[in-house]
């Protein structure tokens, strides 16, 4: 069920389209998502994330979310001391919710003070932008200063990652710490201390004091010294070639210190809790400004890309169409090496005059990545980014569905065809007027003139249902459907140009209007390397058999393809047969007989 201001993506188009996923790789490279990820903060890209799935069909928030990406354009040196501030902030979101987990650690805590105390001055910086809606997202910050400097004030410097790995509050905060502190720090100043006044009263210059987890603090004297040990001293382990002794001294300052420390972090522990419990009371402001800062994140990203790609601002308007001046696909011009350019395309659609377009050309032409292309700029205009076309004016999207390409589901009992249709049913059962619908090859995955019968329906039914009419842009290899466009009067032909030179062929990756001659099949067949005595065949075959097999009367292909090609040829001539079966000529007068053969001379153009 479609949510009420978001545009519906079914699992079919955000696959096909390569929105999060790579269908060669699996992985993220080569897709939207990854053209689009520039954000500076982590909490921005989880934002753009969301974005992407659920893209916005309320026209005037997209408008908002173009007009402060226009505005952050607008000034190149604000944007880039922006995303270079954002850089430096930690993910508020994040930090907020391990504390209230109980699981943040100091460093994490300070990072949130210092970014807390920065907000002021980002908000300051925003403000020098004279446009509105910066200033409305800018108003949205809560002062959370307080909290900021609180943090600041009571945590140290660097603190630990672990409380009890160093020092975790700061000095003048606790006196009962600080005194402690003076204690465990003064340790090394006694026992440096001690180990001399030894060395000196019993003449062993050797002695000296270590420590370690089992004994505590000890005395160590090689055995070459024993008989200069005291009677004080009591034995505690024997080494090959010393002994380590304690003294009543030593073991009253070991407990005085480690008494210290382990207070010490008792009260660390302590104060950290109370901190965080202070934060958390100001949580609702914090978790607001991180959503702020996320948003600001994207949109300042997409005002980067903006610049870097030269995006262009698009018109959203209410109405269904959809026009695209030298339209290019994001992912795939990012793609291309510095050496080669991609060809940008035109693009004009609109359910009152231009619903659909037929779209025909050979394999490799760039049908597949016009259809791509102008699905992923809808969804890049819907999330409020810029989109790589000259100019365009988008009509709001209620729902986006493709039907690129199809794989077996063979696990779940689903072959190609299957596949195929489940997605063409999900199309024709849940478009409106208001969708966008791209198909590729419908009706390829079974026998041809099954196919192409199935083509022609979807096609028809599309246009002339009036609550599917959605605008719609229908490649295919079947030249048959191209005679539509006397009949259909919102359907138009287009064709990817191919310039023929001898036996090979050029892709000038240029859609034009018309219908497409060709299919150029074995002239792929040949750059893809087959062998040439094959491609040589193939050229006989089509020339002598299949294009002159409707001259050869008795054969059984030949008497199969006249009666299904038939089908298609004249429509009107099957209207004309409807009428005749309808009429009663046992019920009429000589004068209305010549009056029904006028009207259906008439008609029928006879």
């Amino acid at each position: 069920v479609r949510q009420r201001g978001y545009m519906s993506l079914d699992g079919f188009t955000v696959r096909n389209l390569e929105v999060f996923q790579s269908l060669a790789s699996q992985g993220t490279h080569g897709t939207l998502l990854d053209v689009l990820d520039e954000t500076a903060t982590p909490g921005g890209g989880r934002l753009l994330r969301r974005w992407l799935a659920r893209p916005l069909c309320d026209v005037d928030r997209i408008r908002r979310r173009h007009e402060i990406v226009a505005a952050l354009k607008a000034k190149p040196e604000l944007l880039s001391q922006l995303r270079d501030r954002l850089q430096q902030f930690v993910d508020l979101e994040r930090v907020l919710s391990k504390i209230s987990l109980g699981k943040a650690h100091p460093k994490d805590v300070r990072a949130l003070g210092e970014t807390l105390v920065q907000l002021p001055d980002l908000a300051v910086l925003l403000n020098t932008v004279s446009d509105t809606t910066i200033r409305d997202l800018v108003a949205e910050f809560v002062d959370t200063s307080t909290s900021g400097m609180t943090i600041l004030e009571t945590l140290a410097e660097d603190p630990p990652t672990m409380i009890g790995k160093g020092a975790t509050i700061a000095p003048g905060v606790s006196s009962e710490l600080d005194e402690l502190r003076s204690l465990v720090s003064g340790g090394k100043d006694w026992i440096k201390n001690l180990q001399e006044e030894e060395r000196e009263r019993l003449g062993i210059p050797s002695l000296k004091i270590g420590f370690n987890k089992v004994f505590g603090y000890y005395l160590e004297v090689t055995k070459v010294h024993q008989e200069r040990i005291p009677e004080t001293y009591i034995r505690k382990q024997t080494l090959v070639n010393s002994e380590r002794y304690i003294t009543p001294e030593l073991k009253e300052y070991e407990e005085k210190v480690l008494t210290a420390e382990e207070r010490i972090q008792i009260l660390e522990i302590e104060m950290f809790g109370s901190l965080c419990r202070t934060i958390l009371a100001d949580g609702a402001g914090i978790q607001t400004n991180g959503q702020c800062l996320n948003r600001l994140d994207v949109l300042s990203t997409f005002a980067h890309l903006a610049n870097l790609r030269h995006y262009c601002q698009p018109e959203m308007v209410p109405e269904p169409i959809l026009k695209l001046t030298e339209n290019r696909h994001p992912v795939v011009e990012n793609l291309l090496p510095a050496t080669d350019r991609f060809i940008p395309n035109d693009l004009e659609l609109d359910v009152r005059s231009a619903q659909i377009q037929l779209l025909t050309g050979p394999n490799m032409a760039g049908k597949s990545t016009y259809l791509r292309q102008v699905g992923l700029t809808t969804i890049m205009a819907h999330i409020g980014s810029f989109v790589p076309a000259r100019s365009a004016i988008i009509g709001l999207v209620d729902k986006l569905f493709t039907r690129v390409g199809a794989s077996d589901n063979l696990a779940g009992g689903e072959s190609t065809f299957l596949v195929e249709m489940n997605e063409a049913a999900n199309i024709l059962n849940n478009a409106t007027v208001q969708s966008l619908i791209l198909l590729d090859e419908i009706g390829r995955g079974t026998a041809t003139f099954d196919g192409l019968s199935l083509a022609w329906a979807i096609t028809e039914y599309l246009h002339n249902t009036p609550e599917v009419a959605a605008r719609t842009i229908f490649a295919t290899h079947y030249h048959e459907l191209t005679a539509l466009e006397s009949d259909l009067v919102r359907l138009e032909n287009r064709h990817v140009a191919v310039k023929e030179y001898d036996d090979k062929i050029v892709f000038l990756r240029k859609v034009i209007p018309g219908p497409g001659d060709k299919s150029y099949g074995i002239h792929v067949a040949q750059m893809a390397g087959v062998p040439r005595p094959v491609i040589d065949r193939a050229r006989e075959i089509l020339t002598y058999h299949l294009e002159n097999m409707d001259k050869k009367p008795g054969t059984q292909a030949a008497s199969a393809s006249s009666k299904q090609i038939n089908i298609f040829q004249d429509q009107s001539e099957s209207r004309l047969k409807k009428s005749l079966k309808e009429i009663d000529i046992n019920q009429l007068t000589p004068i209305q007989a010549l009056n029904l053969l006028n009207e259906l001379k008439r008609e029928h153009d006879l």
